[in-house]
């Protein structure tokens, strides 16, 4: 319902739009303490900071593909020109328990993971497949058994990383032989070892060819 104009209603529209000049200044309640604690932020500590006492970043390179710096192997350029082509890896047989030495070509071995990553990375959906879970061994070269070799784990620091990946046996190492790697490289080394075995393949498929399969 419209209001007809008056000079009463305009009035009334003039006081309610004005502020009165001798009005004493608003009195502002003092502020309110926060009585919530906010939680500290949790910084990513460095693996400098992560080391214990003793260890260092840096240590001697346990094979002729490793570097200096620990779970890292050198790049396939660097390798081809050291004339790098052979990766040998110690196993054990489990059913007779002698132990003997493999030899992988480093080109053809590293060819084989790259087409297995190209052809099955869009369904592992960064888990890794029941192939490298529960890998294929070696067959024994004395007993004749199949799928027996198991390769030979030393400390953490002197695992024969590329010769497991070019086998595809990352698979035996233990879970936290897997963080270890992960805490050395910067990946996340949380989860399940599905997942810490696939960041583990993909970290090494990433030092030995830095570009993009």
């Amino acid at each position: 319902m419209l209001y007809p104009s008056s000079p009463n209603n305009q009035q009334f529209l003039d006081l309610s739009l004005s502020t009165p000049s001798d009005d004493p200044p608003p009195t502002h309640a003092p502020p309110q303490q926060d009585t919530q604690t906010t939680a500290p932020s949790r910084r990513r500590r460095s693996v400098n900071q992560i080391l214990r006492p003793g260890k260092s970043l840096t240590i001697p390179p346990p094979y002729p593909w490793s570097t200096t710096r620990r779970a890292t192997v050198h790049s396939l350029q660097y390798l081809q020109a050291k004339s790098i082509n052979t990766i040998t890896g110690r196993v054990q047989c489990k059913k007779c328990d002698r132990k003997f030495s493999i030899e992988y070509d480093l080109h053809d071995k590293f060819a084989e993971v790259a087409i297995f990553i190209a052809k099955n990375d869009d369904e592992m959906h960064h888990r890794a497949p029941e192939a490298w879970m529960n890998p294929s061994l070696p067959n024994c070269k004395f007993c004749d058994q199949s799928n027996c070799a198991k390769p030979i784990m030393s400390k953490k620091r002197s695992i024969n990383w590329l010769f497991l990946f070019l086998g595809q046996m990352i698979g035996v190492c233990k879970l936290s032989e897997l963080k270890y790697f992960c805490k050395h490289t910067k990946n996340h080394r949380t989860g399940a070892k599905n997942r810490v075995l696939y960041l583990t393949y993909m970290g090494l498929c990433r030092q030995l060819n830095p570009a993009p399969l």
